[in-house]
């Protein structure tokens, strides 16, 4: 399962970084790629205990998020405070 998480989160980060390049009416998908990327990394760097690499992949993960909004693939609404 390691092994997957592994290549999968290593492939599935080409892709979105490939999608992203390419600046084509699909590149804003490549931020799903990303996502999934990262939630396998996340998984990936919790089996082998590596917290560094979590941290990192946190935040990355808060990027992707920001991606997929600025994109319109997600939608959500800030919580306005008074």
């Amino acid at each position: 399962m390691i092994t997957l998480l592994e290549w999968g989160g290593s492939l599935l980060g080409l892709l979105g970084a490939f999608l992203l390049a390419t600046h084509s009416r699909l590149s804003k998908y490549g931020w799903i790629a990303f996502l999934a990327a990262n939630l396998a990394m996340v998984a990936f760097a919790i089996g082998i205990e590596r917290y560094g690499l979590l941290v990192q992949q946190i935040g990355f993960t808060a990027t992707s998020v920001l991606g997929l909004r600025r994109a319109g693939l997600l939608f959500f609404r800030a919580v306005k405070q008074r």
